[in-house]
């Protein structure tokens, strides 16, 4: 499934307007895959189905710009601050699927999954085959943050 555009439909706004990301998961389960990755109409990586999606290339973290029609989420903000800070350098730049297959790492981001590690896409291993340093690292950043300046639910 194609992401629509921004053109058509701006991600900035919460409409409700899940179509695209429902067929897309549709799609998912047809093809008994977890999650599914969206591309523009150009045919670069967009987003996930309920997600933002993250490579780890040369110790860089690369990431699709906003104007590629993602939501521009919370997580992912923070996510990309717990980089900087950690001196991650962060590139928000179009890339195609293929610079996912030969990514070092890759991981989605998204408020209910946080940060969830991916290791195969389209058969394909990513890196390791397993959850890479700069993820894990990004992980307990991230943790370390949603923990510390968080607001309590319970007390």
């Amino acid at each position: 499934t194609r992401r629509n555009s921004a053109d058509s439909l701006d991600p900035g706004i919460k409409s409700l307007n899940y179509l695209n990301n429902i067929l897309a998961k549709i799609e998912c389960i047809q093809a008994d895959v977890e999650e599914g990755i969206l591309l523009t109409r150009t045919g670069m990586v967009s987003e996930c189905t309920g997600d933002n999606i993250f490579v780890v290339c040369d110790e860089a973290l690369v990431t699709p710009p906003a104007e590629s029609g993602i939501l521009n989420g919370i997580t992912r903000g923070a996510v990309i601050e717990c980089a900087e800070a950690a001196g991650i350098t962060v590139c928000e730049k179009a890339f195609p699927i293929t610079d996912v297959y030969t990514a070092d790492e890759c991981f989605l981001t998204g408020t209910a999954a946080e940060l969830v590690p991916v290791v195969k896409v389209d058969g394909r291993i990513i890196g390791a085959g397993k959850p890479g340093p700069v993820t894990k690292r990004l992980l307990g950043r991230f943790r370390d943050l949603t923990q510390s300046e968080g607001t309590p639910i319970y007390e």
